[in-house]
């Protein structure tokens, strides 16, 4: 499995300069980000190509497509995050799709295909994929809209672009509804990344209820090719945190 340093995760006290010298020495080819914005793109760009690390993703400056209303802010927001991704290597955003609410669901599921499929043709002229992510309410995220992977999958399929799709988080969906590897298996036209920490507590993998290394086994074998972000908190050091991880996960389905 391609594993991914999340920086806010692991340095986020540090430039992103500095946090993408850090990744690259332990090993890591693959970073990810949250806000883009508080970036310097030319100095962020440089240092990317100088350690030899990709950004994998960051997220849309926009979290609203729940509601009909801030729809052109959230395109508006796409285009923005498109432009900065051009100049950062960038080949995918994550979008939270928003907070529920309170109109029926059938209509906010509706404002949130027909959403992204307005932003589609954006996206596929800047050869970007955006990812909405569903999430758990039970600890993390309450009065999010968007918990079944079910309905995201059903999102995606029914905007119809290659370049809108999933990122399946297994410590929301562990949390939400469990069943991960037969979501994860059956709908890999609908995945494009993932997200991992152990849970209960949100820390290293190894410290949860769910065996990673079958997950990620199973994963690979039935086709997934993409990243594995370790958006987790750390108990240990970031270094020996993940070092750890690159042991314990980095060659499973290699």
């Amino acid at each position: 499995m391609k594993l991914c340093v999340p920086i806010p995760c692991f340095f986020g006290d540090l430039p992103f300069e500095a946090a993408v010298e850090k990744a690259a020495a332990l090993g890591y080819s693959y970073v990810e980000i949250y806000g883009w914005k508080q970036l310097g793109l030319a100095s962020a760009a440089a240092a990317l190509q100088k350690h030899g690390v990709t950004l994998l993703s960051m997220c849309t400056t926009e979290f609203c497509l729940t509601d009909p209303a801030k729809r052109e802010a959230w395109l508006n927001g796409i285009a923005e995050s498109c432009e900065a991704a051009a100049a950062l290597g960038v080949k995918k955003l994550i979008t939270q799709v928003g907070p529920d609410t309170g109109a029926p669901r059938a209509e906010q599921h509706r404002s949130i295909v027909e959403g992204l499929a307005a932003g589609a043709p954006l996206l596929e002229r800047a050869g970007v994929t955006v990812m909405i992510e569903p999430l758990n309410t039970l600890v993390d995220h309450p009065g999010y809209y968007l918990t079944a992977a079910e309905e995201a999958f059903a999102i995606v399929r029914a905007v119809g672009s290659e370049n809108v799709k999933v990122v399946y988080d297994i410590y929301h969906q562990q949390i939400s509804e469990g069943n991960i590897i037969p979501n994860i298996t059956g709908n890999l036209d609908c995945i494009a990344h993932l997200h991992a920490a152990g849970h209960p507590g949100r820390h290293e993998l190894q410290y949860g209820e769910n065996d990673y290394r079958n997950i990620f086994a199973a994963a690979s074998a039935a086709g997934y090719t993409g990243a594995c972000g370790l958006e987790y908190n750390p108990l240990l050091s970031a270094e020996e945190s993940l070092a750890e991880a690159k042991r314990l996960y980095g060659g499973v389905g290699a």
